[in-house]
């Protein structure tokens, strides 16, 4: 896969908005945690992915560029609440009630479980596959993995093994 390049200039706002998020967030909770490390390696339709042992955030950079001040506005510190959450709390659900408060009451962000952005650029190929009950779009890595011998899938309903026509 070929990797995006982020201009500077976007990196920069993505950075100013998680330091006043960080600030706000390290005033509220009387605390001082570190600035996260942040990285444009997120691929897929996933926008970002907090990594609390690494305390580290993963932004995929085609959303980010597709959808700038929407994606700044909302991912940076949805992803900066994971961090914060578990740091803060410990080990809780993801999307629970710690984090919501993190993401309305410390942050000032309303608290969007998922992003609503399109998803067409960054949508891989899909393969269909059927059984007796419906047709499967299954993923270029599952489709390769059949291919190859590997795997082979069987429909959750009525439990055929998945083929490729």
């Amino acid at each position: 896969m070929k990797s995006v390049r982020v201009p500077t200039t976007l990196q920069q706002a993505v950075m100013q908005t998680l330091r006043q998020k960080l600030q706000q967030a390290n005033l509220h909770l009387k605390r001082d945690f570190p600035e996260p490390i942040i990285n444009y390696r997120q691929r897929g339709t996933t926008a970002g992915s907090a990594y609390i042992q690494h305390w580290e955030i993963r932004l995929n950079p085609v959303l980010l560029i597709e959808n700038q001040q929407a994606f700044i506005d909302e991912v940076v510190p949805h992803e900066l609440a994971h961090l914060l959450v578990y740091h803060y709390f410990g080990k809780v659900p993801p999307h629970g009630k710690q984090w919501r408060w993190m993401m309305e009451e410390v942050l000032s962000v309303p608290a969007n479980r998922t992003h609503k952005f399109k998803i067409d650029s960054v949508r891989s190929k899909t393969f269909t596959y059927y059984c007796s009950c419906q047709q499967h779009a299954l993923s270029l890595r599952r489709h390769n993995k059949i291919l190859r011998g590997e795997n082979h899938y069987i429909c959750r309903k009525c439990g055929e093994r998945l083929i490729f026509k």
